[in-house]
């Protein structure tokens, strides 16, 4: 099986259009397939990471986001060595969509903790000089937003100043993630929107509004797709999705030192569903030299499940179709 999956995502970076099941998401996709959700979703590519690059996958998209305020979500990334996304790769864009560069506060402690520490982190870090400039949108209160339909949770406490905004472009660095497997764009609006507050109820599935250990594994994974459901439902769908494959660490840009890359760069996708995004970085990965890693990183947090859970909820579908632009 594993070859097979690997002859058809090869096809699909040759070709440019193609229909793809994951490994991880087959048996799954099948079943959903006999209860009807057999939708697919397109997920753009390009091998070029670049500013050039990165504008040519989201124009690929052909949608705008709509208002007079637009958030661009990213990870500031931890000091004094993380991962974080360039910011001379996305200044473009940023400019493009005339964004405001948007983070909240984490739950874990270090530089990013509180909020004069993290403007600090944001300035160092070359976001506080792009478009519209930085805002912590947890550094006042949370904001609770309805779940519809989930697993978990049935409310979300994301940021205060979340609400200040009428779209989101969400710029994730794809990587490994010690808890969560792997962080990508549903992650990154999740945890990466949720308020202090929220980050430790999405970690502990509810039961905690002050600490974001010891919760339950597939609870955690559940409750990231149903606090993601909630900011996308809130948005109207007036959000979208683009990862970075570059400095393909195991370890989060929340963490100061990470583990050097096994896997070369791989190039940026972009799409309008974030399940879909995640699951096509996420196959890409199973399908690149030196993965033997991140692959136990991934497997060992069970970190697709945050995809089945997503699907199973509405936040998006594992079946997509790959297009790179790249001709």
């Amino acid at each position: 099986m594993k070859k097979l999956t690997a002859f058809f995502l090869s096809f699909a970076l040759a070709s440019g259009l193609f229909a793809c099941v994951s490994q991880a998401a087959e048996t799954e996709d099948q079943s959903g397939a006999e209860d009807g959700n057999s939708s697919s979703s397109v997920v753009y590519m390009t091998e070029d990471i670049s500013p050039e690059g990165l504008m040519a996958v989201y124009e690929a998209l052909g949608v705008e986001l709509t208002g007079d305020n637009i958030a661009v979500k990213l990870s500031t990334g931890e000091p004094p060595a993380s991962n974080y996304l360039d910011p001379d790769l996305i200044r473009d864009l940023v400019e493009r969509v005339d964004g405001t560069i948007v983070e909240c506060n984490t739950a874990y402690g270090g530089s990013r903790s509180e909020t004069a520490m993290h403007y600090q982190v944001a300035e160092d870090h070359g976001f506080t000089d792009l478009g519209k400039g930085f805002v912590i949108m947890d550094e006042e209160d949370s904001m609770i937003i309805p779940v519809e339909g989930g697993q978990r949770l049935s409310e979300n406490y994301v940021g205060a100043h979340f609400g200040d905004f009428d779209g989101f472009l969400v710029l994730s660095h794809f990587k490994g993630h010690a808890m969560a497997g792997f962080g990508g764009a549903i992650k990154n609006i999740s945890i990466g929107i949720g308020s202090q507050e929220g980050k430790c109820l999405i970690h502990t599935a509810g039961n905690s509004h002050t600490s974001p250990w010891g919760g339950d594994q597939d609870a955690f994974l559940e409750s990231m797709a149903d606090a993601g459901k909630s900011v996308v439902d809130y948005l109207d769908g007036n959000i979208l999705f683009v990862n970075v494959m570059n400095r393909l660490s195991i370890d989060c840009d929340c963490d100061g030192n990470p583990a050097e890359p096994d896997i070369h760069d791989i190039g940026i996708l972009a799409s309008t569903d974030p399940v879909a995004l995640d699951q096509a970085c996420l196959d890409l990965i199973y399908q690149a030299e030196g993965n033997e890693s991140f692959v136990r990183r991934v497997e060992g947090q069970h970190g697709a499940h945050v995809l089945e859970a997503g699907e199973a909820i509405g936040l998006g579908s594992r079946t997509y179709q790959l297009e790179n632009i790249d001709g």
